[in-house]
């Protein structure tokens, strides 16, 4: 019965390899989340072994995708139904799926926030109740909201604040930094505490932003992950830490201002178009930062 349930799933595709994966991956675009890196190092993390599937017209490859049994690679419920639950944190990470733009192929592995890249590149997406929140450009932020990030910044540094960049810390000082400043904002621990610095050191080369620093203490973290396609960058803020001590310099505001600036600098440099994502619309600090974007499930 499984297999044949699995056969009408995977109709029409056929088994590939990781870098089979990674080179449509290359050649399509995708985001964070199905990064060729990200679902091996995460797999691996997880100790869930990823199938790769193809699919193709007229002998060449039109689509790719990673999956876990029926649902799409990294997916939260299986994590949960192995007993994994929190093991990394993703947050609700916006999936594009590498395909070519007219693929049309259909998509019957269970997935949520697929972007609307995805639309014409598959087929069977619903559309999702949630949305997701993308970062506006500069641009559409109003000129008093970027006056009062650069005065709060100023203040900061006025104060004797520092801005560092992840680079300059290793992955054990970062996920330390993080849990601690995650913990002392939300009274709970961070997803994925236990194995965070392995998961930043696996994860590292795509790590992006700053920390901000008080007095030689860290204030402010947020785990931020970078991928470059083809025709677009995809970013992706899973969450963040700040030390309510020193909420009168704002500082989880002046860090999104930070690495929302720095990125989009990045991709207008490389004239790409940015998809820096928040997660799920679901805070009101997001609406400061943030379109809400459809998304959709299968």
């Amino acid at each position: 019965m499984l297999n044949h349930i699995q056969g009408w799933r995977e109709r029409g595709w056929h088994v590939i390899d990781g870098p089979a994966y990674a080179q449509a991956w290359q050649r399509f675009g995708g985001s964070v989340a199905t990064h060729p890196l990200v679902v091996e190092q995460l797999a691996e993390l997880a100790q869930i072994p990823v199938r790769y599937l193809g699919w193709e017209r007229d002998g060449e490859l039109k689509a790719a995708i990673p999956t876990w049994g029926r649902h799409l690679a990294l997916s939260k419920d299986v994590l949960k139904r192995q007993g994994k639950k929190g093991l990394y944190d993703l947050g609700n990470a916006e999936l594009i799926l590498p395909a070519a733009a007219d693929a049309q192929a259909p998509l019957r592995h269970a997935g949520r926030y697929l972007s609307a890249l995805n639309q014409g590149r598959f087929t069977n997406l619903k559309a999702q109740a949630e949305s997701l929140a993308m970062a506006r450009t500069p641009e559409e932020l109003s000129k008093k909201f970027r006056y009062n990030q650069r005065r709060e910044l100023r203040l900061l540094e006025e104060a004797g604040g520092q801005i560092r960049p992840v680079s300059s810390f290793t992955s054990v000082e970062l996920a330390s930094i993080y849990c601690d400043l995650f913990q002392r904002r939300w009274g709970f621990p961070a997803t994925g505490a236990e194995r965070m610095a392995e998961v930043i050191e696996r994860l590292r080369e795509l790590l992006i932003g700053s920390v901000l620093f008080l007095d030689d203490a860290p204030i402010a973290i947020q785990l931020v992950y970078r991928v470059e396609a083809p025709e677009w960058i995809s970013v992706e803020y899973i969450n963040g830490g700040v030390d309510p001590q020193t909420k009168a310099f704002s500082p989880g505001s002046v860090l999104s201002f930070l690495n929302t600036q720095a990125a989009w600098e990045d991709a207008r440099a490389r004239n790409k178009p940015l998809r820096f994502s928040f997660g799920r619309a679901d805070r009101e600090y997001k609406d400061r930062w943030c379109n809400p974007v459809p998304v959709f499930q299968v």
